[in-house]
């Protein structure tokens, strides 16, 4: 069982059929919807403000994502955070799609549907609109994503949680 830790007299809560991989971290004021995945190595920390996840979002191996004072963090509905990403404070809308080690600073916001590329840098407070590819340091618009084109990650988790 992953490590589920309280801090502060908050409690990481979540909803129906929920995996955690045995070596994830999840502490603190932590809210999270259905379906969802968190994989191996990953860490959740919400000491001093909330992390809110949706629902059928997956937490990919290695991943972390943390708030701070003021600035909690929001993924909403059907998003993936790739391999090694790190989401710091921001807002990620629904179904969007966060790469592989790929950063996500303070008061930034990725639009639904949106992709940041692999290895990108999210400037704090960069508002990425919906339906857009953004990528490289610091992250800029590439071209317009493909419709459905980020909720292939997410759907793709949903099959795989069920194999563990």
């Amino acid at each position: 069982m992953a490590l589920i830790k309280s801090v502060n007299n908050q409690s990481p809560t979540w909803g129906e059929r929920c995996y955690f991989s045995e070596n994830a971290t999840l502490v603190g004021n932590i809210t999270m919807g259905n379906d969802c995945s968190v994989w191996f190595g990953a860490v959740l920390r919400a000491d001093v403000d909330g992390i809110t996840i949706g629902s059928r979002v997956n937490i990919q191996d290695l991943a972390c994502i943390h708030q701070t004072k003021g600035s909690p963090v929001v993924l909403e509905d059907d998003v993936s955070i790739g391999h090694s990403a790190v989401v710091h404070a921001a807002t990620i809308r629904r179904g969007a799609l966060i790469g592989m080690n790929a950063v996500v600073l303070d008061n930034a916001e990725i639009g639904e549907n949106s992709v940041i590329a692999a290895g990108a840098v999210v400037l704090h407070g960069t508002k990425v609109p919906p339906n857009e590819i953004w990528g490289g340091i610091p992250a800029r618009r590439i071209k317009a994503a493909a419709p459905g084109q980020s909720r292939t990650f997410s759907e793709h988790y949903l099959e795989i949680k069920d194999w563990y």
